[in-house]
């Protein structure tokens, strides 16, 4: 059988030419956040958030991230890298907004009423997002330790981080792997 081409569905049991689907990704995040074996490589600081690296489906780069009470990531971008999380533990919250901001040539926009949605994500639930999905994820709980598992394709090249003031996003940094790779 020949190999699947751009034009071309993919062969069942073979990623798609772009790698993983959302499908993949957020299934690969359920599996992984069901393990205990797996979480419990991930060490727990009481004060910081940690991380561990964990190889991803289809050449994703996929993340288990512990999340002390109170913790958050600040609004970011996963520089054009689609994705998907699941909470393994605790419960997180993720504040997003709800259009496809442009990627470059911008440094403050004002977003209009209605954009802002926010999920709760008790352990075991997680979503998937596209390439130019702009979010916060919070764990709330002022007792409760939260872990998480991430994944990504393509690896994440750059991470864009945004302050929020009301309606006003603005770019503030844009940082490299090289900035929270292990």
């Amino acid at each position: 059988m020949p190999p699947a081409t751009p034009d071309a569905p993919p062969r069942p049991g073979h990623p798609a030419p772009d790698g993983p689907g959302l499908s993949e990704l957020l299934d690969f995040a359920h599996r992984t956040a069901a393990d205990p074996d797996t979480l419990a490589l991930l060490p727990l600081d009481p004060a910081e958030r940690t991380w561990i690296a964990l190889e991803g489906p289809g050449g994703s780069e996929a993340w288990i991230i512990g999340w002390p009470p109170g913790a958050e990531t600040g609004w970011h971008d996963h520089g054009g890298s689609r994705g998907a999380f699941v909470t393994a533990t605790g419960r997180l919250a993720e504040q997003s907004i709800a259009v496809e901001l442009p990627t470059e040539g911008w440094r403050t926009l004002e977003l209009v009423d209605g954009v802002d949605r926010e999920r709760d994500l008790p352990a075991g639930r997680g979503r998937a997002f596209g390439p130019r999905h702009v979010h916060q994820v919070v764990n709330a709980s002022q007792e409760e330790h939260a872990v998480s598992v991430h994944v990504y394709h393509p690896p994440l090249p750059l991470l864009r981080r945004y302050s929020r003031h009301g309606r006003v996003l603005r770019l503030e940094l844009v940082e490299g792997p090289e900035e929270w790779a292990p």
